[in-house]
């Protein structure tokens, strides 16, 4: 079950406002264009941002997402990629009907954001990751990223003054964070948003903070070697950047 952020259309509709400008997304369209990837899997792909701006480039986008708000937006955004609803299972299903008859096989899959630490349990994590592998041909690669530990950002999020946007169509929209717990691994959070008529929408979440030798280990028990560990550019000292590649087959 999506988080209301993603999920509640009212809430969906403010998520551009507030994450813009995405300045992490530059990152990925660069390793597009370092892999050459014709073919692109965005696994968690929310209003789309990141999907459009690859299609615009001529890739042939696949965006998966759970939320059909955020799906809804996605889909006025551009019309050239295929949105799927559903998780990264749904994407595989998917490509691997296409592939069938027209050997479709994504060159790289994505997850941005904070996708990569929505997958609380060992159990989920290890089916999105082996699902997105069998949506990659031989060789494709996976490229995501995930907050350091060491960072401590929940720190920073408690200590967030509130923030307003003017918001097209529905006025100025205050925002406050509160973290609501941490019992590490887990972190979790509220987001609370005041709108002009005074009422307030909560969206509460979770995430899971995995060191970087329990990321590794799970990535080549799903069948992926990590050929690279980046910093993200716009966060220096906060992210892991994984840069992997399909392994022939996954570990027994």
């Amino acid at each position: 079950m999506p988080d209301a952020i993603f999920a509640d259309p009212r809430l969906a509709a403010l998520y551009d406002v507030f994450e813009s400008p995405r300045d992490d997304l530059a990152l990925y369209l660069g390793l597009a264009d370092e892999v050459g990837a014709a073919r692109v899997l965005d696994v968690g792909c929310g209003t789309g941002e990141l999907a459009a701006a690859l299609a615009s480039r001529g890739c042939e986008v696949v965006g998966v997402d759970p939320a059909e708000a955020s799906l809804e937006i996605a889909r006025a955004r551009n019309a050239d990629v295929t949105w799927l609803r559903g998780d990264a299972s749904a994407a595989a299903a998917h490509l691997a009907e296409l592939s069938q008859r027209a050997e479709f096989r994504a060159d790289l899959a994505v997850m941005t954001g904070n996708v990569a630490q929505v997958f609380l349990t060992d159990d989920d994590w290890h089916a999105t990751l082996t699902a997105v592998r069998a949506t990659l041909r031989p060789g494709g690669r996976l490229a995501f990223e995930t907050r350091r530990p060491g960072a401590r950002a929940w720190q920073r999020w408690a200590a967030a003054p509130d923030v307003t946007r003017d918001v097209p169509g529905v006025g100025a929209v205050a925002m406050a964070t509160n973290v609501t717990d941490v019992a590490l691994p887990f972190v979790s959070f509220r987001h609370a948003y005041r709108f002009p008529d005074g009422s307030v929408v909560t969206s509460d979440s979770t995430l899971r903070f995995r060191n970087r030798d329990e990321i590794t280990a799970s990535l080549d028990a799903a069948g992926f070697t990590v050929t690279d560990v980046r910093d993200a550019p716009d966060r220096p000292g906060a992210e892991y950047v994984f840069l992997t590649q399909r392994a022939d087959a996954p570990r027994p």
